[in-house]
């Protein structure tokens, strides 16, 4: 099937040699009310459509939402035809409890975690291991392989995470997260595109070879994006600042200039040979909705 083809079954692309086997996946998370509850299944049935490899749900800081995590995930991958995957943390539980978390989303039918060291608990300002649990994301890996074969995704830091001691570091940790059994590591979200290729390029230097996904957060709202950064360590370029700088109260510019840098930021990727994207939804669909018919991903079916 040549390009043109592909554009006239699935609707026109806005970036040029888009290739024909991208990919997107949408991480989502457990509502807490019945309204939060609503705003999630809106957002599922929104970009359900679009066919994405999966999507994920988040685990709260400290296990707070494993109950709703694990009542989210087991719901989308029963009445619906996604592939769900669940978040799966180290924080404050025994191997044996996370095993048997890990087991009864076999059970369900789950195959596909994302597995995470965990933020620690709100009270807490470092990561304190349970003492008799997983203490890193390589070995939560590794005791996750042994329960089932699961497809298993990790957390991969563009920017370097804030508590590794240096980028050599944090790649090297990375790889023992591949070495382990993961099958793809999922990147913190960033703005620059250049930071996902420089990291790219220094992970294959270290001998990683599993697809890298870049994390998008398209911007619904900048003042929280900008909290969400300081908190990962992700930059927020001068440029961007500038862009947003005098907007507060103009909503519909704001969209507008959210829509044009996420468009950008794929557009750029996209040029450098990226073919798979994970969007970091908030629950908020329309944004990542967009993005994905500039795409022209499977935009026939909507």
């Amino acid at each position: 099937m040549s390009l043109n083809d592909h554009r006239k079954d699935n609707g026109f692309s806005l970036i040029n040699n888009v290739p024909l086997d991208i990919q997107v996946s949408f991480e989502f998370f457990p509502p807490k009310n019945s309204q939060m509850n609503e705003r999630l299944w809106f957002a599922i049935q929104k970009l359900a459509p679009l066919s994405p490899r999966f999507v994920s749900v988040t685990y709260g800081a400290g296990g707070s939402t494993r109950k709703l995590t694990h009542e989210t995930v087991v719901k989308i991958q029963k009445e619906t035809d996604l592939t769900a995957a669940a978040h799966l943390t180290c924080v404050s539980a025994s191997k044996e409890e996370v095993d048997d978390v890990a087991k009864n989303y076999w059970d369900s039918g789950i195959r596909h975690i994302v597995a995470l060291r965990g933020d620690p608990p709100n009270k807490q300002k470092q990561f304190i291991p349970h003492p008799g649990g997983y203490k890193y994301a390589s070995d939560l890996v590794l005791g996750l392989k042994k329960v089932g074969d699961f497809d298993i995704s990790v957390a991969a830091y563009p920017e370097k995470h804030v508590e590794a001691k240096s980028k050599e570091d944090d790649l090297d940790n990375l790889k023992r997260k591949i070495d382990n059994g993961a099958s793809r590591a999922i990147t913190q979200f960033f703005f620059d595109p250049d930071i996902y290729l420089r990291f790219r390029d220094d992970a294959q230097k270290k001998g990683i070879s599993v697809p890298l996904v870049p994390g998008l957060m398209p911007i619904t709202n900048f003042e929280q994006n900008i909290k969400f950064a300081k908190s990962c360590g992700a930059n927020i370029p001068d440029w961007l600042l500038n862009l947003f700088k005098g907007l507060e109260e103009g909503d519909e510019a704001r969209k507008l200039i959210s829509g044009s840098v996420a468009v950008e930021q794929v557009r750029r990727l996209v040029e450098n040979g990226v073919n798979e994207f994970h969007f970091y939804t908030l629950n908020r669909p329309d944004l990542t909705f967009s993005i994905c018919r500039v795409l022209g991903i499977n935009s026939n079916q909507i």
